[in-house]
């Protein structure tokens, strides 16, 4: 059975007679929903079978459910999870820090493979440098590579053991970048010897983690014309340096650090060395331009998209629900009502 190298979007809660007969045709390997295609549970899980039915198998459907500010599955149905940040700020202690994220990943598991979600385009592993662009911001874990990887581990681990594949983003750093790359190309001049010491760093201690994402980054060290997304050399670095075997997507390619017409840009994308492109609008004259510059998936892209997959625990790690929960809100709220205590206090003193 063969798939198109490509992850697409769909416009709303279910799926169009015109949408359903174009997946058929393309055969997408996989999915990708936002908040306009949430509503209930119910809702959720019916499309996420209405998906799989297009494609005629069990195909992977991806979410971005990081926590904060990037969450598409959130409440009245789905509790909130907080932003990558809050692990740290919760607690002094590196060790509960790590139990917590461990704790909202496998949480975040739990919601997603109850509504036929198995991957979580989570964690983050950009580390923030002072002044750059708040696109990043609280979604980083923490402001120093160690405990960025510590705390993205957690969180990867913790989704990995609730049967849900997570997948590191945005490589090989998104975190030194001064500009929004879904408004404009960010340019990063530092050198290869900070960037390995700072940004690759996290990605290194993750490189055995089934998924990435790259950035639509320049790093003039690595390539001073392509960002990494459409870089050879970017993504040789990322095999290499980074040491990174899994199975590597493209960030959203609407994005505006992009230039040429969609099909340039998934050609593009795909000759540099990404195994799928994502396109999340669902706008489908958008998506029949990618489809144009996708060819199947095959070879070693295919061999890893297999490895991936092959990586979700069927019978997930076992989980009183409840019990975690107010476990995991305990300790956020009891951490951080304490960090709050101890801060009214430094202030007044």
């Amino acid at each position: 059975m063969s798939h198109s190298a490509a992850i697409y979007g769909c416009q709303g809660h279910v799926l169009t007679a015109e949408e359903r007969a174009f997946f058929a045709d393309v055969r997408p390997w996989g999915f990708i929903l936002f908040r306009r295609n949430v509503d209930s549970p119910e809702q959720v899980l019916k499309l996420t079978s209405e998906l799989r039915d297009a494609v005629g198998w069990a195909c992977p459907i991806l979410v971005d459910q990081e926590g904060g500010r990037v969450q598409r599955l959130g409440p009245p149905h789905w509790q909130k999870y907080p932003p990558a940040e809050a692990f740290l700020k919760a607690t002094n202690d590196p060790l509960a820090a790590r139990e917590l994220a461990r704790l909202g990943g496998r949480l975040m598991a739990h919601d997603l493979k109850a509504v036929g979600i198995n991957i979580d385009c989570a964690p983050v592993l950009d580390v923030p440098t002072p002044g750059a662009h708040d696109i990043i911001g609280d979604r980083a874990y923490a402001k120093d590579p160690a405990t960025v990887s510590q705390l993205g581990r957690a969180v990867a681990e913790g989704l990995l053991a609730g049967g849900v594949l997570p997948v590191i983003k945005h490589m090989p750093g998104h975190g030194r970048a001064f500009a929004d790359s879904h408004k404009e190309l960010p340019t990063v001049h530092a050198g290869l010897e900070a960037l390995d010491a700072w940004d690759f760093a996290p990605f290194k201690a993750l490189s055995d983690m089934p998924i990435g994402m790259t950035a639509h980054i320049v790093f003039t060290a690595i390539d001073k014309k392509r960002p990494a997304t459409q870089s050879r050399k970017a993504i040789r670095l990322i095999r290499e340096t980074l040491g990174f075997g899994g199975l590597l997507l493209s960030d959203d390619l609407c994005m505006n650090a992009l230039k040429g017409t969609l099909t340039e840009r998934a050609d593009k994308s795909l000759k540099a060395g990404c195994d799928l492109v994502i396109h999340w609008t669902g706008d489908m004259a958008e998506m029949k331009l990618v489809a144009a510059g996708v060819g199947k998936l095959k070879g070693r892209a295919k061999a890893r998209a297999a490895a991936a997959l092959a990586r979700i625990v069927h019978t997930p790690e076992p989980l009183d629900i409840h019990e975690a929960r107010d476990r995991f809100d305990a300790m956020l709220a009891g951490r951080l009502d304490a960090q709050r205590g101890h801060d009214v206090g430094e202030a007044q003193a």
